[in-house]
Parts: C-alpha cells; structure tokens; sequence
C-alpha cells in the first residue's frame, strides 16, 4: 500500500474515534510498527493530528475548551491505557467501604471491575453516571448502589442542582474522578454543570483518587474541577511523558502508572 493510502486511512480512523493506537494500526494495515510510526510523524508535521506515545489523536477532539463528545465517542480512546488503570484502581478498594464514581469512560470500566470482584463485598457506590449504575447493577448481594439523579448531559452523567443537593448529603471514603483534561493547573472538563458536580462529589470524600490516560495530560476544558494540589492519588498509564510525571509528581501525593497493554508484534516480512 503506497504511504499517501495509509496515511489516508489513519486520517479517517483518527477522525472516526478521536484516537488510534499503533498497534491497532499495525494489524489493521499489515505493516511494520516503525511504518505506522513514520506515517504519523507525517502527518503530525503537517498540522492533521497531534502524535501522542503510543498513537495519535485528533486536533479538535482534544483542542475545543467545550467540545463534550459522547460516551460512546470517548470508548474508543486509550482504550487498552483505560483497562489497565481500571485494574490497578480496584485494587485501592477494600471490602466495607463507599466510594463515589464520578461520570466517565475510565470509571465505567472501573465498576466493571467492582461488579466482578466478590471479594469487595460489602461495599457501596455512590454514582452520577447511568453506565456506570448499570455497570453495577445486578452484580449480587453487598454491593448496594447509590444513584444522585440530576440532568443527563452528552457523556450520560447526571448534573445540576439535583445532583449536586444529593452529594451534599453525603460522606462517603473515597472518590474515584474520571476527568476530561489534566495540566498544571489543575482538572478541566467542558461542561460547566459537570464540573460543579464534579466538585460536590469531590467535597462528599475523604480521599480523592483520579483516573486519566496519557492523553488527558495538556488537555483543558472550560471549566476546572479541582487544583492537582487537592488530588491523593493519581492512576494513570506507563504512556505519560517524563516532564509530566515530574510535573506532577510536585502536586499530587501519590503517583501509580499502571503497566502499557503490550504492543502487537509486526507481521513476518512486513515492510
């Protein structure tokens, strides 16, 4: 296949989900990794996409202040990099606590986890996310469920007054907060209501642990969530570049990068 074909194609599947990895491009177009590579470098000098480690993603999934896309939209992206910190966030979850799951692709995938895992019997979830109550739903006695109610906006969370009035109520251990944009300044997302949830969320925990992939970092919606100062803990994945883990590692108290999903092998003879 000629380099202005693939790059074509990479270009579309960029534009499609937002996001593509090498390695899904590598089995997609039956060529080298180091060729997937060379083909977003190209493409990325030529002002069509923004190379991230490990792929690429679109200049104006990621530029836009309040650009919202939808859940489904969002599922597609780092998704290997979002299984990996889901797995390494149960793990800060012990039996007889409630913990708070905010809205979000990543803390979906979280309660995925939550609901097939017995051994964290008792435990109650407090959500303003519909995927992620149905995540949970029907997992079986001792996971009790907590749904705040609120306006449904494009990433299916419930917001506003509603939502915000039930969190203020509560108290729960710890929150888990799937984010939208991190950067020095802090945590973004592009929906001012959801940002206000956001933050009641936050304030009903006692400890606050955040889940973003890689390509979260330099991403800045309109809104801010919270300064990275008021963050415990932050999972994310092996794919964040060094200057932003030092960067961050000035902030937050504890830094966790769960292990990169391993990278597909290149086809014998392939270019």
């Amino acid at each position: 296949m000629l380099a202005s074909l693939r790059q074509e194609r990479i270009l579309a599947a960029v534009h499609a989900h937002g996001a593509v990895r090498v390695a899904e491009l590598v089995d997609e177009l039956g060529v080298s990794d180091m060729t997937v590579r060379r083909d977003i470098t190209e493409l990325a000098q030529a002002g069509l996409v923004r190379r991230v480690h490990g792929g690429a993603v679109a200049l104006d999934a990621r530029a836009r202040a309040t650009d919202e896309p939808g859940f489904e939209a969002k599922q597609g992206w780092a998704a290997a990099e979002k299984a990996a910190i889901a797995a390494q966030a149960v793990r800060l979850i012990e039996p007889g606590q409630s913990i708070a799951l905010s809205a979000g692709t990543t803390t979906h995938l979280l309660a995925r986890e939550i609901a097939t895992d017995p051994a964290l019997r008792p435990l109650t979830v407090v959500t303003n996310s519909l995927p992620v109550a149905e995540a949970l739903h029907g997992a079986g006695p001792g996971l009790d469920v907590i749904l705040t109610g609120g306006a449904r906006t494009p990433s299916d969370a419930l917001v506003g007054p509603v939502a915000d009035h039930s969190l203020s109520r509560l108290r729960v251990d710890t929150a888990f907060l799937g984010v939208h944009g991190m950067d020095p300044d802090g945590l973004t997302t592009p929906n001012l209501l959801e940002a206000a949830t956001d933050r009641a969320l936050v304030g009903c925990a006692a400890r606050l642990i955040v889940l973003a992939d890689h390509t979260k970092w330099g991403v800045v919606g309109l809104a801010q969530i919270v300064a990275l100062d008021e963050i415990d803990v932050l999972v994310t994945d092996a794919g964040l570049p060094e200057p932003a883990r030092r960067a961050l590692a000035q902030h937050v108290e504890r830094l966790l990068l769960a292990p990169s999903p391993p990278a597909t092998p290149p086809a014998p003879g392939a270019p």
